[in-house]
């Protein structure tokens, strides 16, 4: 055994350390995390419980909390399988050392018996002049000197091993309570999770009763759903027929333009034709009118040939119809991803994007995200932008905002503060929102991508918001 090799179990010791360490703080902090979320969503569903009813909202948040919670347990988990790896590493390396330290610790007492049996000076001088030449001494000078090197060296690895077990036993001391504590929190966050079950199966038997009453309600959703689609429909329509209306008059105005430049352009040379025949008369004393006309005249009087302006071809694709600074606004819109300002400064999304299932009691494929707030609540543009629409979807009004060839949709609102046509400013207010029962609302917040006057697609606007 030698320094270098005990350095280089040290320096693996200290990779094998640093490599666990990480993962074990990415754990933590995914916890942590997961924990500030279930604080937010515990803070809304109080917020919902204020209400008389228990709402699919509610439902929806309480839902969320359970997959948050059993992800946060297969963390817990998994940081004990990672411990507990850690615990067997270190096991199999303190029985390494173990060996390793009761061989040194034979080899080192063999050379220190040895020494003793060799230990008088006269020993020392007979072994030293019993060489066979001057060189020959020297050579067993420095043979004595490596000896009393190596037993040097004996007694360091000896001691170094030693401090080395020593810290993996520390180590190990470490990682069983480290796993005790997880075991604990592992155990705390099932009984938590107990709780939300159980939390969750009361208000489904609460909903349960009022089946009919969901029913009707997302009867309801849905038809203001289709009724803002086809709204929304409806303005992308209009806009391109505006603009190709806009581009027809342009095409018109242009071809009148041309046409009158024709007309004065021949006017021009006809009076320059006639002055050139009067002035030719003149010098030549013949008549005013010739009956062959020299070529030159016959030249000026021809028409000069205009060219006529190329129509441009109507497009029934929207974004073609962008002019460049409605370009630059769809640019502008997709840099913001993951960072527009919410439609309201206060609410809870009771429900998602896309397929929702809520406790079986109802599905629904929802086309953006049902935000639930008080009555009244002040509702925002998320982002600068035209108003392409304020229509009425049933008995509330929706407004449509265009930004590029993005739009955003408010939909149950129980009054407006903009108008068609109005350029709006990113935190402006366009409404308020509408009751729908228990002095609470639901808006209906929408993001579409307008690709083309037959296509267009719903977008999921949580991602799009900070």
């Amino acid at each position: 055994m030698t320094k270098p090799y005990f350095l280089l179990i040290a320096i693996l010791l200290t990779v094998n350390c640093i490599a666990q360490n990480p993962t074990s703080a990415d754990l933590k902090k995914k916890q942590a995390d997961i924990q500030n979320e279930i604080d937010d969503l515990r803070k809304s569903l109080d917020e919902t419980k204020k209400y008389k009813k228990e709402s699919l909202g509610q439902l929806a948040l309480i839902q969320k909390k359970l997959r948050l919670r059993e992800q946060q347990v297969a963390l817990v988990n998994q940081q004990i399988n990672s411990i507990q790896g850690t615990i067997n590493q270190n096991w199999r390396e303190i029985v390494k050392l173990r060996g390793e330290l009761d061989t040194l610790k034979i080899q080192y007492e063999k050379s220190v018996v040895y020494a003793y049996k060799n230990r008088s000076n006269y020993d020392f001088l007979n072994f030293l002049f019993s060489a066979s030449s001057f060189n020959d001494a020297l050579k067993r000078v420095a043979y004595l000197k490596s000896y009393r090197a190596y037993r040097e060296q004996q007694a360091e690895n000896y001691r170094t091993t030693q401090e080395l077990l020593q810290q993996k036993i520390s180590n190990l001391n470490d990682n069983k309570k480290q796993k005790n504590e997880a075991l604990e929190e592992q155990t705390k966050q099932r009984a938590v999770l107990e709780e939300d079950k159980k939390e969750q199966d009361v208000v489904v038997n609460k909903l349960k009763t009022r089946e009919k009453e969901l029913n009707k309600d997302m009867n309801d959703k849905r038809k203001q759903d289709i009724a803002l689609r086809n709204a929304i429909n409806a303005a992308i329509r209009r806009e391109i027929d505006a603009a190709r209306k806009k581009a027809m008059a342009e095409e018109a105005a242009a071809k009148k333009a041309a046409e009158a430049k024709r007309l004065a352009d021949a006017e021009a040379a006809k009076k320059a034709a006639d002055i050139a025949k009067a002035n030719n008369a003149s010098k030549n004393n013949a008549p005013t009118t010739t009956a062959n006309p020299p070529a030159t005249n016959n030249a000026a009087t021809t028409v000069p040939a205009t060219t006529a302006p190329v129509k441009p071809k109507p497009s029934n694709n929207y974004n073609s119809l962008d002019r460049e600074e409605t370009k630059a606004m769809s640019e502008s819109f997709e840099k913001n991803k993951g960072n527009l300002p919410w439609p309201m400064s206060s609410g809870v999304v009771v429900m998602h994007f896309g397929k929702q299932n809520y406790g079986g009691l109802v599905t629904y494929d929802n086309p953006g995200i049902t935000i639930e707030a008080g009555t009244g609540s002040t509702v925002k543009a998320v982002f600068d932008g035209e108003v392409l629409a304020v229509t009425s979807v049933g008995p509330v009004e929706a407004v449509i905002i265009q930004h590029g060839k993005y739009i955003t949709s408010y939909s149950n609102l129980s009054s407006t503060s903009v108008s068609k046509g109005q350029t709006i400013k990113m935190g402006q207010v366009i409404g308020k929102l509408a009751e729908k029962d228990d002095n609470r609302g639901e808006l209906e917040f929408l993001i579409t991508n307008v690709i083309s006057n037959e296509r267009s697609v719903n977008l999921d606007p949580e991602k799009w918001l900070r």
